[in-house]
């Protein structure tokens, strides 16, 4: 699990980032905290958010996305595998 940090979503952000998207904070309604816009490959999260909202939304993300991890380096493959297996416990 990670630490709820700005360093954690960061990470985050550039992890989406290397897989090809675009990650922009904007005003919307959605209940999740982020949506994501297939076919521009942008992932829009809600700005009024708190941190671990928004963390928790990019993980959802990325732990439900098919993701290429061929254009990763060994350490963001690494870090793409542990969100991958975390799952969220309410």
């Amino acid at each position: 699990m990670l630490p709820n940090t700005q360093h954690s979503l960061d990470k985050l952000e550039v992890l989406l980032k290397e897989l090809g998207y675009k990650v922009r904070y904007e005003k919307g309604n959605f209940k999740t905290g982020a949506c994501v816009l297939q076919s521009s490959r942008v992932v829009v999260v809600n700005k009024f958010s708190n941190l671990e909202m928004k963390i928790n939304a990019l993980m959802s993300i990325l732990r439900d996305m098919p993701t290429e991890s061929g254009a990763l380096d060994e350490k963001q493959k690494q870090f793409l595998r542990s969100i991958k297996q975390t799952k969220l416990t309410i």
